[in-house]
C-alpha cells in the first residue's frame, strides 16, 4: 500500500506540473510516464554494468551505448536546469521515442540496445536475449511501445519546471515492483478525481477481486478490449507473479510467452494507449500486445485476427453511448442488433473467447433487467447457450466521484453449448470505502473477503435463503423470469412487522393531546394579558 509520504510527494509533483502551465492531467501523468520510464532505464542499465563488473565481461545488452551515457538520469540529474531541459528535448526524449524494433543481424552485430531500437523494451527489463537466435530468418516487428511512442511529445514547459520534477521524482525510492505499482496507480487515480477527459478508472480493488476470481493460470491468453491504463491486464500480471511465478519464470520459453503471448488490450485514445505500455512495462510486463482498435467497429472487425483467440476476458468497458449501425461490425449486430455499447461488448466478448474460456466483465444494471429485444435476446443467449456462473450487484458509489450509476459484474464461460444449472447471486453492500464522493477508506466494512469466499465454495450455498446476501437460483426459474438478472428480481425482503394501537386508542391520545395544547394556550394567553396590564 502506498504510503502518505509517496502521496504527498506525488501531489507535489502534481502541484509543480500543474502551477508550470501543464494543465491536463492526461498530460502531466504522460509527462511523469515517460520521466519514470527514463529513470527505470538508467537503474536498468546500472544494474547491467554491476554484473559485468563482478564477472569481468562486457555489459550484456547495455541499454546506452559509451557516447550516450549524457543521456542516462544519474548523469543528467546533476546538471543545471538549462543544460538538463536541453539533454532531455534534444537527447533523451528522441533517444526513448526510437526503442523500437531490432533484427537479428543488429543482434548479431552486438549492438547495444540503443543503436538498434528496442524490441518491446525487454531488453531493459530483463537479462533474457531477446526472442529470435541470430540467423534467423523471422522478421521483427516494431513493438506496440514504439509504434505508440511516435505521437509523444515532450511537453515540459520550462527548465526550471523540469529540474523540479526530476529532483522531486529522484528522492522518491521505487526500488520494489508493489511500490511502483502503487505509485502509477495513484497517478491514474488523480485522473479520475480531475473529473476531465471522461476517464474514469476501475477501482483497483474491485479489479483485484475479479481477477481473484478467475483466478489466471499460465495457460491463459488474457484480453482487454477496451484496456484504457491496463489497470485489469496488469492486476492479472500480478495474479500470475504470485500464484505461478515458479511457472511462468521457469524457462526461457515460459518467460517469453508471459512478456509476449499472455496479454492483448484494445483502445482507440492514443494517449491511454502509450500510458497502457509504459503501465506495463513499469509493472514489469516487457512486450504485451497494445494495440490502437475500435473493437467494435466494422473496419477493425474485418481482420477477423482475434475471433476465439483469448481464454479470458477481463473488462469495464465504455457503457454510456450508442453507435450507428453502419460503422458496426457486422458480425456483432448478426448476433444482437442494437446500437448499445454495453450489449455489443458482451457480444464481442462472446465472439473473442475461445471455447471454454470465461469472462468477469462490469455491466450497467439496465443490462440485467432491459426489455428491449436485443436486450432479453443477449440474455437468453447468456443462459441458455453459454454457462452463466454469477452475477454480483455492486451498490451506486462504487464509481464515484465521477459516475453514480449502478453496476454489476458478470462471470460467465463460453460453450456454445448450454451449461447453465444455476446462477450465483451477491448482493455487495460495501467494498471497503465509503459511497459518497469521498470514498474514504472503511476497511472494516468489505464484502469483498466474504464475496471472494463464497465464490469458491459456491456449490455449497444451495440451502442458502434468498433472504441472505448470496444464494443461487435455477436456471428454469430465470427462464420464467423473460430472462431478468437483477438480484431485486429474485433477492427476498423480510419486513419486520409493526404493531400499531387500535384507531379508538390512537384517537383518544390525540384528543387529550389537543386539551393540554388548549389548555396551554389559555395559559399563556392570560400571561401576555397580564403583563399587558402591567406596562399601561
Amino acid at each position: 500500500m502506498i504510503t502518505g509520504e509517496i502521496k504527498s510527494k506525488v501531489d507535489r509533483i502534481w502541484d509543480t506540473m500543474w502551477s508550470g502551465g501543464i494543465s491536463n492531467p492526461l498530460s502531466v501523468i504522460e509527462q511523469l510516464t515517460y520521466l519514470l520510464f527514463i529513470k527505470q532505464l538508467d537503474e536498468q542499465h546500472t544494474r547491467k554494468e554491476s554484473k559485468a563488473n563482478r564477472s569481468g565481461k562486457p555489459i550484456e545488452e547495455p541499454i546506452f551505448a559509451p557516447e550516450q551515457d549524457h543521456l542516462r538520469w544519474s548523469r543528467f540529474k546533476e546538471t543545471a536546469p538549462e543544460q538538463m531541459f536541453e539533454t532531455l528535448r534534444d537527447g533523451v526524449f528522441p533517444f526513448i521515442k526510437g526503442l523500437g524494433a531490432s533484427t537479428p543481424f543488429d543482434k548479431a552485430q552486438g549492438k547495444s540496445l540503443s543503436d538498434r531500437s528496442l524490441s518491446g523494451v525487454e531488453g531493459t527489463l530483463s537479462n533474457r536475449s531477446l526472442s529470435g537466435a541470430e540467423g534467423s530468418d523471422r522478421d521483427e516487428e516494431d513493438s506496440t511501445y514504439s509504434h505508440h511512442m511516435k505521437d509523444a511529445l515532450f511537453m515540459m514547459p520550462t527548465a526550471r519546471v523540469l529540474a523540479n520534477v526530476v529532483d522531486q521524482l529522484d528522492a522518491i525510492e521505487m526500488a520494489d515492483r508493489d511500490t511502483k505499482g502503487d505509485l502509477y496507480e495513484y497517478m491514474l487515480g488523480k485522473i479520475a478525481s480531475a473529473g476531465q477527459n471522461g476517464q474514469f478508472r476501475t477501482p483497483r480493488h474491485i479489479i483485484k477481486l475479479m481477477v481473484d476470481m478467475t483466478a489466471p493460470t499460465p495457460k491463459d491468453v488474457i484480453c482487454d478490449p477496451a484496456c484504457g491504463t491496463a489497470g485489469f491486464l496488469i492486476a492479472a500480471s500480478e495474479y500470475l507473479m504470485d500464484h505461478h511465478g515458479d511457472v511462468i519464470y521457469k524457462d526461457e520459453e515460459s518467460r517469453r510467452r508471459f512478456n509476449e503471448e499472455t496479454f492483448s488490450g484494445y483502445d482507440f485514445d492514443s494517449t491511454m494507449l502509450r500510458i497502457g505500455s509504459m503501465n506495463m512495462l513499469l509493472h514489469g510486463v516487457e512486450k504485451p500486445d497494445i494495440r490502437y482498435k475500435d473493437s467494435l467497429a466494422e473496419a477493425d472487425a474485418a481482420a477477423g485476427d482475434d475471433e476465439e483467440a483469448y481464454s479470458l476476458i477481463l473488462a469495464n468497458p465504455p457503457f454510456a453511448g450508442s453507435l450507428d449501425y453502419e460503422t458496426t461490425a457486422k458480425d456483432l449486430l448478426k448476433v444482437v442488433k442494437t446500437k448499445k455499447t454495453e450489449l455489443l461488448f458482451l457480444t464481442l466478448f462472446l465472439r473473442v473467447l475461445q471455447t471454454g474460456g470465461r469472462a468477469a466483465v462490469i455491466v450497467p444494471d439496465g443490462v440485467l433487467f432491459g426489455s428491449s429485444k436485443a436486450h432479453k435476446a443477449l440474455r437468453k443467449m447468456l443462459v441458455d447457450d453459454q454457462k452463466l456462473d454469477g452475477i454480483i450487484s455492486m451498490p451506486s458509489g462504487v464509481f464515484k466521484p465521477y459516475a453514480g450509476v449502478s453496476t454489476a459484474i458478470v462471470l460467465f464461460t463460453k460453450t456454445n453449448s448450454g451449461g447453465t444449472d444455476q446462477v450465483w447471486f451477491y448482493d455487495m453492500q460495501a467494498d471497503g470505502f465509503s459511497l459518497d464522493d469521498k470514498r474514504t477508506e472503511q476497511p472494516d466494512k468489505s464484502d469483498l473477503p466474504d464475496i471472494l469466499r463464497r465464490w469458491q465454495a459456491r456449490n455449497a450455498e444451495v440451502e442458502r435463503q434468498r433472504t441472505e446476501q448470496s444464494f443461487l437460483v435455477p436456471r428454469e426459474e430465470i427462464a420464467g423470469n423473460e430472462y431478468d438478472l437483477s438480484i431485486n428480481r429474485y433477492k427476498e425482503v423480510v419486513y419486520e412487522a409493526v404493531e400499531y394501537d387500535p384507531p379508538g386508542v390512537i384517537l383518544e391520545r390525540l384528543a387529550t393531546l389537543e386539551a393540554e395544547i388548549a389548555e396551554g394556550r389559555k395559559e399563556l394567553e392570560g400571561l401576555l394579558g397580564s403583563a399587558s396590564l402591567s406596562q399601561q
